[in-house]
């Protein structure tokens, strides 16, 4: 629950933020005060705390701090971190929901558009000399790998996914000078991806890797983007990170679609457009 109030801190509007910051200063505290203790520690009025409550997905100050005292004490893994047990279902898609358009947003503002805009040059670059784009991931990661293919195979990129890690090995050790492998992982831990990206990097290629900082993945490959967010790969399933890890390979798709030029790339994607109404009913 705090996780998510902080990663909502962007979209609030900033007398709101203060209510938040109050919170994340001292919850136990927060959840004990009366509305007026509130409202003149955060210097907002008594409106504004009810206000914050409900933007971030609570009925209110009664429900935002019983549920605040609950999740000090005891939370729910292994489902979502803003998530409670006696949550109906309206309350659970708000929260599912917000909680995921605050990591977009914050994922927004802390994101390097340096490493993305060095991520889009290796890949067009490659594309343009005719090499290959790998993408390995496992799990979770494997279903982002084949969508990141997908994408990729629209715009005319010979691209290929494997979520298998010995087909990652013996992919790795046929790349070479001129191909680029993009490795996604949530925890940045997984043997066979590291393996895999080592061997990649040793025979030329360049490495993109998509992971939390500070994981073992995220220096091994020649360009890191980042992929951080409040779930624990531990404790939690990977909800917010499988959706954070599509929409990077979308901005990345995106770069590279502008990288290769309308020129080239309209006239192929309209003819695909084309031949595919032929699968679809009338």
């Amino acid at each position: 629950m705090l996780d998510r109030i902080e990663a909502s801190l962007p979209s609030l509007a900033p007398a709101e933020q203060r209510v938040a910051r109050l919170v994340l200063q001292d919850p136990r505290a927060f959840a004990s005060m009366p509305v007026s203790d509130l409202a003149e520690r955060a210097h907002v009025s008594k409106p504004t705390v009810v206000r914050f409550c409900r933007s971030v997905g609570y009925d209110g100050l009664t429900d935002f701090k019983r549920k605040l005292a609950g999740s000090v004490s005891e939370g729910v893994p292994f489902i979502h971190r803003s998530v409670d047990v006696d949550d109906k279902t309206g309350d659970i898609m708000v929260k599912v929901i917000d909680n995921t358009v605050s990591a977009f947003l914050k994922y927004r503002n802390d994101a390097s558009t340096a490493a993305f805009e060095k991520a889009a040059k290796a890949l067009v670059q490659t594309y343009r000399v005719g090499r290959r784009i790998e993408f390995f991931g496992v799990g979770n990661s494997g279903v982002v790998a084949q969508d990141a293919q997908h994408k990729f195979f629209r715009l005319g990129v010979n691209a290929i996914a494997y979520s298998d890690g010995h087909m990652q090995v013996m992919s790795a050790s046929l790349l070479g000078p001129g191909d680029c492998v993009v490795v996604i992982s949530n925890s940045g831990r997984t043997r066979d991806l590291m393996d895999a990206c080592d061997i990649a990097r040793k025979n030329g290629a360049t490495t993109i890797v998509i992971t939390a900082t500070g994981s073992p993945l995220a220096s091994a490959g020649h360009i890191h983007l980042s992929a951080d967010h409040p779930e624990g790969f531990d404790n939690y399933s990977p909800m917010v990170s499988r959706l954070l890890h599509l929409l990077i390979i979308d901005v990345l798709a995106t770069c590279v679609a502008l990288g290769i030029g309308g020129a080239t790339l309209q006239p192929r994607l309209r003819d695909m457009k084309n031949n595919l109404r032929a699968k679809r009913y009338a």
